[in-house]
């Protein structure tokens, strides 16, 4: 799971491989295979990188 901040400031854990595309137009919006979409304070590259790090992070364990 990565974690990222929505727009009010609330927490949240998602599951990067229910990540279909992010988007940024200027927020940054996460839209998932379920259909659900979620806007976040992080940039599209900073949602790149947590998806990056975590799936280097489990292919090590």
């Amino acid at each position: 799971m990565i974690e990222v901040t929505k727009l009010n400031g609330t927490k949240t854990l998602v599951n990067p491989d229910l990540i279909e595309t992010v988007e940024s137009n200027p927020d940054t919006v996460i839209s998932f295979t379920t259909g659900r979409k979620i806007i976040v304070k992080e940039s599209r590259q900073d949602v790149n990188n947590l998806v990056k790090s975590y799936r280097k992070d489990i292919s090590v364990n």
